[in-house]
């Protein structure tokens, strides 16, 4: 931990990460983490230099094998030549205990299978399941993971 500049008391370590609700057909895929036995969404860690949309992408890739589209809005919707580049806006940012004295701060994506890519994962993948909304209701996630996905469903209906 670092000290704060403004107020000397010891401050909390922070990373960014990425979680991504990617829904097809009417449901959306969920694997269960290895480590903390809980039914998360695809995610990770923003490498250093590294865009948050570009790791949204990577992070889903490389733990399902599913190449995504990320879906919403920009801040801006022009495309201008000179004019920064418009990254896809979260649906939500949200700050995450880890452990004492460690956080992530979370942006949380929605994304499609990309072109004609079904909801087959290119290659078995252990532990990813594709949830519908009666699924989800049934099914041991927290709360939180339930509303994301829910909310995510209702933005990317059928």
């Amino acid at each position: 931990m670092t000290e704060d500049q403004f107020t000397g008391a010891c401050r909390t370590t922070r990373d960014f990460t990425v979680a991504v609700f990617v829904v097809a057909g009417g449901r959306v895929l969920l694997h269960r983490h290895r480590k903390l036995g809980k039914w998360l969404p695809p995610g990770g860690h923003i490498e250093p230099h590294e865009l948050p949309d570009d790791a949204a992408r990577r992070e889903v890739w490389e733990e399902s094998g599913l190449a995504i589209e990320l879906v919403g809005d920009r801040g801006l919707q022009s495309d201008h030549p000179g004019q920064p580049v418009q990254l896809i806006v979260p649906a939500g940012i949200q700050l995450e205990r880890i452990s004492p004295g460690h956080e992530h701060i979370d942006l949380v994506y929605f994304a499609r299978p990309r072109g004609d890519a079904t909801t087959e994962l290119p290659h078995p993948t252990e532990g990813f399941r594709w949830f519908s909304l009666d699924e989800l209701n049934t099914t041991p996630v927290t709360e939180e993971v339930r509303d994301w996905c829910k909310r995510a469903l209702r933005a990317l209906p059928r």
